[in-house]
């Protein structure tokens, strides 16, 4: 009898669909019997595999980003209460022999009532063992009213008591059922399980004396399943090409600006909205698409622009082309660090964004060879990114024991 895999995928944003469907794509079919829990919005790229798509209740994108603009905890305690309900209705149906979460935080109290394995995907980045002397400041209402300094003495200031809040609604319902306290550690909050995979590659996020409980995957490549838009194959090409995403967790209300910027430049733009921008008259120079394969995109483009998330930064490099990165949220800025630091990408600010900078700033990469150069370095010793073989062999292992 084949053993029973279940995925849960927090459907806030793309990254947290993608890394689940990657995987699962992996296995072997013969050996184990797969079941995808997401949004029923999200489902429709899941495609045809042979596995079985569960409904599962998620907060919305624009709650979540909502959140993060304003510097709260993006789960109340009722929230979370109601996915461990809904967790445990599904793991009762399913039965499964191990469980498998991106961003799933219930699943910290859900998984370990049931006493079945739970394999946390996440980023290393996130890791309470992944050396750093402080958080970057993210975009929060104070920096957009005062100067950077200021804004980034008072966050210091209020950073640990801001991340034991964050804490607070999960460590509430471990308590409610009868499990210990994580502490006041974001990081344990979102790296917590039985297992820890982290989506990235060692020697960009270096972590010494890793857990045994803990391993690196290599960055998840996933593109959407969509049809090409009827431009594909008529894209201009004596020009450099940009490919700009700003993916589901990007700011919208910035597409306008990024277009302005791009409008005076010698490129061609493919750009993907996922559906949060409203259509209107754009430059001659950009095409556009609600989404795109983010891999042939990248493929094709000199440049890649996107919001400094994970997902689009790993499509770039395996395409071995840098990364633009306009920054908002924590987790983009933490990303966005190691790569800027490796010579990869460079970052701008969400908050302090301006056409003239952008300008400035994509003709510097697009004209100097470095940056390419590094990006296509880091290709070709990461050639295939192997992680649906090294989490396939993982799940063989746990399987198996």
């Amino acid at each position: 009898m084949r053993k029973r895999i279940l995925f849960f995928a927090e459907a806030v944003t793309l990254a947290h669909i993608a890394r689940p469907i990657a995987l699962a794509k992996g296995l072997d079919f013969s050996r184990y019997e797969i079941f995808i829990a997401c949004d029923p919005y999200h489902q429709r790229f899941l495609g045809c595999e042979p596995w079985h798509v569960l409904p599962l209740q998620s907060i919305s994108s624009k709650q979540f980003l909502g959140a993060l603009v304003k510097g709260r905890p993006v789960y109340d305690v009722q929230t979370l209460r109601s996915y461990v309900r809904d967790d445990l209705k599904l793991i009762e149906k399913i039965k499964p022999d191990l469980i498998v979460g991106d961003f799933r935080l219930s699943l910290s109290v859900s998984a370990r009532l049931v006493g079945i394995p739970y394999t946390n995907i996440t980023n290393a980045y996130w890791s309470p063992y992944y050396a750093r002397n402080k958080y970057p400041l993210p975009v929060l209402p104070i920096t957009k009213v005062l100067p950077l300094p200021i804004a980034d003495v008072l966050f210091r200031l209020t950073q640990r008591w801001a991340f034991s809040l964050h804490c607070r609604p999960l460590n509430m319902i471990r308590e409610e059922n009868g499990l210990p306290s994580l502490g006041s550690d974001l990081r344990r909050i979102y790296t917590d399980g039985d297992y820890t995979l982290y989506a990235d590659v060692r020697e960009m996020f270096p972590i010494e004396n890793l857990p045994r409980n803990h391993c690196y995957l290599g960055p998840v490549l996933w593109s959407p399943p969509v049809a090409k838009p009827e431009w594909w194959s008529s894209l201009p090409t004596d020009k450099p090409i940009i490919y700009l995403t700003l993916g589901s967790s990007g700011q919208s209300l910035l597409l306008p600006k990024l277009f302005d910027a791009l409008s005076e430049l010698p490129v061609t733009v493919l750009a993907a909205t996922t559906r949060t921008y409203t259509k209107r008259a754009h430059p001659l120079n950009t095409y556009i698409a609600d989404y795109l394969p983010g891999l042939e995109a990248a493929a094709r483009a000199k440049l890649v622009i996107c919001n400094g998330g994970s997902l689009t930064c790993q499509q770039a490099f395996a395409a071995g082309v840098p990364v633009l990165g306009i920054a908002s949220n924590m987790d983009q800025f933490l990303n966005m660090e190691a790569l800027t630091k490796a010579g990869l990408a460079k970052m701008l600010r969400a908050d302090r964004l301006s056409v003239g900078k952008i300008r400035s700033v994509v003709t510097t990469m697009i004209s100097c060879p470095r940056f390419t150069c590094t990006a296509e370095k880091f290709s070709s010793n990461n050639t295939g990114f192997k992680a649906q073989r090294t989490f396939a062999a993982f799940v063989d292992k746990i399987m198996g024991e």
